[in-house]
């Protein structure tokens, strides 16, 4: 993934780097760039976040400044979700009409150039889907629960419902946070170690106390991947919780921000 935004108009971005090509937009914020403060600003509380969730409990003023200056590198407003950490895809067929209320989902499809799809996250992985031979691309919101539940499946379902082939979807995970910051209990090991999941056990190591175990967002999100047919996966190589000056993180400080993942087809 390589950062951009050097001019001092655009907002400070990471953009992946996969074989998506130039016919899929996206891209993905950054902590910094926007105009909140305190809990939601830059590390430290400076002013100067890009804090661009409205329900985690930041001025919503400056959510919407935030917003629209993000919206100044995007090709349409984004298809803004609410999410609930489900397995709800929305299909978005047009960019929302002003004032239209958001959307109860966790992952969105389109094959309509222009409509730019979005979700919100602080922790919980982002995972960008795309076939650029046909034009439709997805976005899931998948903290553990929706991992565990389908979110990636049912996207890339919707996805092929929309014309998509499975061998032609490339998947690129942003940043989440890292297996040794994300200690969960024996209930996040059972919700994924059903017969279907033979492979998540490794996904998880022994915490330093009993019946914790230490998660790996990555590696729980490739396995269902490749079961589903996706094979060339780029990203997963940020910790959000480590990263505190680039990344809000819920697992860390609680009261914080959100980042923005964004994709579109040109």
């Amino acid at each position: 993934m390589t950062a951009t935004g050097q001019r001092s108009a655009m907002i400070p971005t990471l953009v992946p780097d996969w074989s998506a090509g130039r016919r899929i937009g996206a891209l993905i914020t950054l902590r910094a760039g926007g105009v909140s403060r305190g809990d939601f600003g830059i590390a430290g509380g400076g002013e100067g976040g890009l804090n661009l969730g409205v329900h985690c409990g930041d001025d919503a003023a400056l959510v919407q400044i935030n917003r629209a200056r993000l919206r100044e590198q995007l090709p349409s407003e984004p298809f803004w979700l609410r999410q609930v950490h489900g397995t709800t895809v929305h299909y978005c067929g047009a960019p929302p009409a002003p004032g239209e209320p958001e959307v109860t989902a966790d992952a969105a499809v389109t094959d309509v150039p222009g409509v730019v799809l979005a979700v919100l996250t602080a922790d919980c992985l982002p995972v960008l889907l795309a076939d650029a031979g046909r034009a439709v691309v997805g976005i899931a919101h998948a903290g553990w629960r929706g991992l565990a539940g389908g979110v990636i499946e049912q996207t890339i379902t919707r996805m092929l419902q929309r014309g998509a082939r499975r061998e032609g979807i490339v998947a690129h995970l942003g940043p989440a946070i890292g297996q040794g910051a994300f200690e969960v209990g024996e209930d996040v090991v059972a919700a994924f170690n059903g017969d279907a999941d033979a492979d998540a056990r490794e996904c998880f190591k022994q915490g330093a106390a009993p019946g914790k175990w230490q998660a790996d967002l990555y590696a729980l999100a490739r396995v269902r991947l490749a079961r589903a047919g996706v094979t060339e996966i780029s990203g997963g190589t940020h910790c959000t919780h480590g990263e505190p000056a680039r990344f809000y993180s819920y697992r860390r400080d609680a009261m914080t921000g959100r980042m923005g993942s964004f994709i579109w087809i040109q």
